[in-house]
């Protein structure tokens, strides 16, 4: 079994278009959407969702109103000015420090875990897919890509996929790191851009920190051919393989706009390209 994940440093590259697409071309495989703080894999595989699951993280300081005794020791404690003068807790304002229930000499305080998401397993038209909702200025992201992967895997072992298709964070930050754990090969996608080019050599260069062998697909390529020759340039001087380069198709838009991945829709120089990438990305992890 062989796991890739579709990153780049910065949002709006395609990543996304390209996940489904690879999804739409790979046999017998599991995807997961890890990008939890705004995923979005499920606009283009349209998911049947099977099994829905809390996702608990951080907690949050409750008062008990009958052990209380009205102190006022914890609100004088609280840095982040959660606990009102009625002596109730604003779930918003607190950080989960616990502090204030240390602080009260009546044990009126515990810290109770919160219900930060949902995650996911859901069938599509191309199989099995492990995905999440975080939710709204929630923590952990990080935590619940791990657990959006590590469902991933043990679904494909279930199943003796031969794939695992992951759809990655923009960035680097915590869920991009969660994301390369065990990866087999990330895909940078990029576009000719100089912030593109930046972004996606931070990006490799946390991915390289980690062991994971790295590709870039530069995406609306011919937008900007100079930076696109910069690009395969720093490919070159640095040992990374140019999967593949995609043209700007407007058919991708209109596949897109139809809910639809860039392979199930009427032939365009684009589709053809992303298959291309496809069998380069195969014969890599061969």
């Amino acid at each position: 079994m062989k796991q890739i994940v579709i990153i780049s440093g910065k949002g709006g590259t395609g990543k996304t278009v390209i996940t489904g697409a690879f999804a739409a071309l790979a046999e017998n495989k599991v995807m997961a959407d890890c990008d939890v703080d705004a995923a979005d894999l499920h606009l283009l595989l349209q998911p049947d969702i099977k099994e829905r699951h809390e996702f608990r993280s951080g907690k949050t300081a409750v008062i008990d109103k009958e052990k209380c005794i009205k102190c006022g020791k914890c609100a004088a404690v609280c840095r982040f000015n959660a606990i009102n003068n009625d002596l109730t807790i604003d779930r918003v304002s607190c950080e989960g420090c616990a502090f204030c229930s240390f602080i009260c000499p009546a044990g009126a305080i515990k810290m109770e875990e919160n219900v930060s998401g949902e995650w996911f397993i859901s069938e599509t038209r191309f199989g099995p897919m492990v995905h999440a909702k975080l939710g709204i200025a929630e923590e952990n992201s990080g935590k619940l890509v791990s657990l959006v992967r590590k469902q991933a895997k043990e679904l494909a072992e279930r199943r003796n996929a031969d794939w695992v298709i992951v759809d990655g964070a923009p960035g680097i930050g915590c869920p991009v790191i969660a994301s390369l754990s065990g990866i087999d090969c990330a895909v940078v996608v990029t576009e000719p851009t100089l912030s593109g080019l930046h972004d996606a050599n931070r990006v490799i260069g946390v991915a390289k920190h980690f062991g994971v062998s790295c590709g870039i697909i530069v995406n609306k390529y011919d937008l900007n051919m100079s930076m696109t020759e910069r690009i395969e340039n720093y490919c070159k001087d640095n040992n990374i393989g140019l999967i593949g380069k995609i043209h700007f198709d407007k058919s991708v838009v209109e596949s897109m706009v139809n809910g639809k991945t860039a392979i199930e829709y009427p032939a365009g120089i684009a589709k053809e390209e992303i298959i291309g990438a496809w069998q380069v990305l195969q014969k890599k992890l061969k």
